[in-house]
Formats: structure tokens, C-alpha cells, sequence
């Protein structure tokens, strides 16, 4: 059966003027004349028998009618607007691009990416990685890095924290076992061109004593990880990224501590992009994925 209803262009112009108050307002959104607007009103209220306005010289305002009617008509614009945009939106491909410390994009973000893209399976997420202070980056909308800092014309949160605790292969520890810090002194450590005096602050947060004479150092942090596994020597690895590799056992932690807390990590997103929706629900799973209940977890058991 066929429904009953009034001419579109009649409702279109009742619900701009009835949310304005105005008809010269409600004829400047919809690019029409004054006049326009009040022949479509006038129409609307001969189709429908009664009056919608009162007209106060220049001024109009909602009668009774008119308002129960604009209840009515807005949730049914609000429905037809939001139906189209989930319709235009169908198959339409999104491009996000996020630059990400290389450790933490390998290590972290990486293996829980497949959540995100099932939450939103029509962005195409473009990842690239880099050490390179923020101001200096050019064409991302989200870059994550380690702070707090100083990031110019930039939103940021911070999302997920860190700590240090050294660790081994299973193998190397076999081989020459470390019970106390002081058994570092026997062992190669790890560094990292990213990350200077790490190993000095946590040898001195330890008291070790014995002087730590051999050391390999590495450009990336994730050549320094990769070394560890490979039993090349012993790095300061960070909770939670190696949490895969302490699960599988590829590393352990030879010692119950101490655990030094390091600098965490921040999304940071471009101040004139930040309110987009794709980059504040990308920025929005990030939070919640630091919020995650593993990220407070206690120090694996040692070795």
C-alpha cells in the first residue's frame, strides 16, 4: 500500500526552518531563496490542513502542531541521514598512516593489528617506522614514540607503559647460569644506539658492583632483542613487548629484578586531523589495548 506522505521538498524546508526558528536561516542551508522556503512551508500546511508557524512579522516560531510534528520528522531525518552515510561509506576504502618506533611497531603492534582491521575492515592502514623526532616527519596522521616530549601542533595520550628487566636465551643462561647481578660481569651485554645509558642506569639501580666489561652495541634496539634470542649475550628488554617471546621461552629473565620503569609510549596525532574518526578510533584502540589487564602483569617468573 501506498504511504501517505507530503512532498519532500516541503519537509526539507519545514525541518531546516522549524531547527532554525527562521526561514532566511533555513534558506541559506539548503541554498535557496527566502521566498522558497516559505512557499514550501505554506505548501506543507495546506497538505497537512493546519499550521505549523506562527508568523511574527519577520519572525516565525513553531505552534503546538508544529512542534510535535518536528519531533516526529527529525528522528526520521536523523535515520535517513545516518542509513546514507553507512551506505556511502560500503566498500570504500580508508587510508590511515601511522609511523611507529620500529622495536614497538615489530614487536607489539604488529602481532594486534588483526584486531583493529577487523574492527575496521575497510582501512587501509599504512605502517612505516622510524626513530625521527615527530616535527620532522612528513605524511602520517598518527605516530607513536616514547614520552612525554614536546610534540608542536600535535594532540597525544599516553597508552601503554614500560619497564626493563634483563634478558637471555634459555641456552645462554645454561651455559654460564647468572643468580645475581653481579653475574652480569661474565656476560656480554646488549646496547643499543636508541637507547643510551639504559644498561648504566639499571646496573646502577641493581648496586652491581663488578665492572661490566664486555658489551656488543647495535643501531636498532630490535638488532640488540634479535642478538638476545640468538644467545649472543644478555640485553635489557623491555614489559610488555618481549611478552611473546618470554611466553614462547626464546628469552628468559634470569633475575627477580630490579625493574626499572622506563619511558613510556604516546600516540601522537596531528592537531588538524586528530578529531577525524578514523584517527581518534585508531587512537581509541590504542588506548585500550595499553589498558589491557597483561599490561600491569607481575615480572615473569625467573629462570
Amino acid at each position: 500500500m501506498a504511504r501517505n506522505l507530503p512532498p519532500f521538498p516541503a519537509l526539507r524546508a519545514f525541518e531546516a526552518a522549524a531547527r532554525h526558528d527562521s526561514f532566511t536561516a533555513a534558506a541559506n542551508e539548503l541554498n535557496v531563496t527566502h521566498g522558497a522556503i516559505s512557499r514550501q512551508v505554506a505548501a506543507l500546511e495546506a497538505w497537512l490542513g493546519m499550521q505549523v508557524f506562527h508568523r511574527l512579522g519577520k519572525r516565525v516560531r513553531l505552534t503546538e502542531d508544529g512542534r510535535r510534528y518536528l519531533a516526529s520528522i527529525g528522528a526520521a531525518f536523523d535515520s535517513i541521514a545516518l542509513a546514507t552515510d553507512r551506505l556511502r561509506d560500503t566498500g570504500v576504502v580508508h587510508v590511515l598512516r601511522v609511523n611507529a618506533l620500529p622495536t614497538f611497531a615489530m614487536k607489539w603492534l604488529l602481532p594486534r593489528l588483526n584486531q583493529f582491521q577487523r574492527k575496521a575492515p575497510n582501512v587501509e592502514l599504512r605502517l612505516s617506522t622510524s626513530n625521527a623526532p615527530v616535527e620532522t616527519l612528513e605524511g602520517f596522521d598518527v605516530a607513536v614514540r616514547r614520552g612525554p616530549a614536546h610534540w608542536p601542533n600535535c594532540v597525544a595520550g599516553h597508552f601503554l607503559g614500560e619497564s626493563e628487566v634483563p634478558v637471555c636465551s634459555p641456552a645462554l643462561l645454561q651455559r654460564s647460569p647468572i643468580a645475581v647481578a653481579d653475574d652480569l660481569s661474565r656476560h656480554v651485554l646488549l646496547h643499543s644506539d636508541t637507547r643510551p645509558g639504559a644498561w648504566r642506569n639499571w646496573l646502577s639501580a641493581a648496586n652491581v658492583k663488578t665492572k661490566c666489561r664486555k658489551k656488543q652495541s647495535f643501531d636498532h634496539f630490535y638488532l640488540a632483542l634479535q642478538a638476545a634470542v640468538d644467545g649472543l649475550g644478555v640485553a635489557l628488554g623491555p614489559l610488555p613487548l618481549l611478552d611473546d617471546e618470554l611466553a614462547s621461552g626464546r628469552l628468559v629473565v634470569p633475575l627477580a629484578g630490579p625493574r626499572i620503569d622506563a619511558r613510556g609510549y604516546w600516540w601522537v596525532a596531528r592537531r588538524e586531523v586528530a578529531d577525524t574518526p578514523l584517527v581518534a578510533q585508531f587512537c581509541r584502540w590504542l588506548q585500550e589495548q595499553g589498558d589491557q589487564p597483561d599490561r600491569e602483569r607481575a615480572l615473569p617468573e625467573t629462570a
